[in-house]
């Protein structure tokens, strides 16, 4: 789900699962005779080649690491200047959304939640699977299985590449689960154990459970707020489900050439699975302008995910908030950095005027929620709404406004959290929207 190189909040590499014994971080192997393990992987490479019907190019190579290498590889990455970047940006919109506390460091929990769960990693720059000395050999034969996956999806993707998509996170957030999903489906399907349950009716569900329950035994990311934990573990456990589908639709060959491009297309099989490529639901772009005042911190995209991440934290109802996401068609969020503090407009395209609506009404329930406010007489048919929040202890006084306008014909919900007295810092007008055109649909 997260990758190393990529260490955004949702793209960090982390084996979330690995305390359950079935998921693990990341893996590239040699064949037989050759390094460290080889006959484990040359009894595990010809059952992936078997399953996801493609071979190997060259052969894997694997490398082992002392824990302290992998701790000083995996800062390198969180303190590189895309890292930084990525986390300070993912750090500064989460709390003003609430989703972590203001306090938090969020490069510091980042570095925690890894230390702690590494077993290995594959690096698509050496094209090698690092694996920790002295790692349980149950975990380890786990994540050779695993990120031998990886190591074949780099032979006919660019992993990097995908890696390298910072600036449109939801589609990043679909082709990592993808990647993720595929590993870890295909490491259950060749465990001996994990194999056959997965044929029992209703196995999946079971086994889905028992990987969220392994995250118990993890103390830091136990104690991580929701939307972190979520956020690891979505490309893991809702990229296995994914994949799960397509190989019951489709040859599973045919994965890495048509990638999903958002977070819709994999929670909702008709927005991916209903027609062609060239046909299938794609995400709307928005654009915002640039601001009248203030300077663009950080930008990026939540699409339906993040999205009910943002509804969840505060309606405290996963339904209700699934509900309440699923006609998003785009967006776009940013930070600015305005002289009295941080604010954030996000703007979202909608399939429809009910979408929007529901949307709208939810939102604001958060919003109210998140600073503890007491519910408003809106008038029926209202289209706008706006939360004054007095000043804490904790924090400045805050004023947060949502709008339903028409943007190109499509309904748009506007979403400002601004420092009080604060003018808008980007004119609502000028935001505009640009349906994407057929066929651009595979993800390649």
């Amino acid at each position: 789900m997260l990758t190393s190189r990529t260490p955004r909040l949702r793209t960090a590499a982390l084996a979330v699962c690995a305390s359950a014994g079935l998921v693990a971080a990341c893996g590239d192997k040699p064949k037989a005779g050759e390094g460290p393990f080889a006959d484990l992987v040359a009894e595990v490479v010809p059952k992936i080649e078997r399953e996801m019907g493609l071979p190997f190019k060259t052969p894997p190579k694997l490398e082992t690491r002392s824990r302290d290498e992998v701790a000083v590889f995996v800062r390198k990455q969180l303190e590189s200047e895309r890292g930084k970047q990525q986390v300070a940006g993912q750090e500064a919109v989460y709390k003003l959304l609430g989703l972590i506390p203001d306090t938090m460091n969020l490069g510091g929990l980042l570095q925690r939640l890894l230390e702690e769960q590494i077993v290995g990693y594959y690096d698509p720059a050496t094209k090698v699977l690092y694996v920790v000395d002295g790692a349980p050999e149950a975990l380890l034969n786990q994540t050779v299985s695993h990120e031998l996956v990886h190591a074949l999806q780099d032979q006919y993707i660019r992993v990097d590449s995908i890696q390298a998509q910072t600036d449109d996170g939801d589609r990043q957030v679909a082709a990592q689960s993808v990647l993720e999903g595929q590993a870890v489906f295909m490491q259950l399907r060749i465990d001996a154990n994990a194999g056959p349950m997965l044929k029992m009716p209703g196995g999946w569900d079971r086994i889905r459970d028992m990987i969220r329950d392994g995250s118990v035994g993890m103390p830091v990311f136990a104690s991580a707020p929701r939307a972190v934990r979520e956020g690891l573990l979505f490309p893991y456990l809702g990229g296995a489900d994914f994949v799960r589908r397509f190989i019951n639709a489709r040859p599973e060959k045919e994965l890495l050439t048509d990638l999903p491009v958002s977070t819709k297309q994999i929670l909702n099989d008709s927005a991916y699975f209903s027609g062609s490529a060239a046909t299938r639901d794609l995400p709307t772009k928005v654009t915002l302008p640039a601001p009248k005042t203030g300077t663009v911190f950080y930008s990026n995209t939540f699409g339906e995910f993040e999205t009910r991440l943002a509804l969840v934290q505060y309606l405290r109802n996963d339904e209700l908030a699934r509900r309440a996401a699923i006609g998003v068609d785009g967006d776009r969020y940013a930070v600015i950095k305005l002289p009295q503090g941080n604010a954030l407009v996000w703007a979202s395209v909608w399939d429809s005027p009910v979408d929007a609506a529901d949307f709208l009404d939810a939102m604001g329930d958060a919003a109210r929620r998140r600073y503890e406010l007491g519910k408003q007489d809106v008038p029926a048919g209202s289209t706008t709404r706006r939360y004054d929040a007095p000043a804490t202890p904790k924090r400045t006084a805050r004023t947060v406004t949502i709008s339903l306008e028409q943007v190109g014909g499509k309904p748009v919900v506007i979403y400002m959290d601004l420092p009080a007295g604060a003018s808008a810092p980007i004119d609502p007008a000028r935001i505009t929207i640009d349906s994407p055109a057929a066929g651009n649909a595979s993800g390649r």
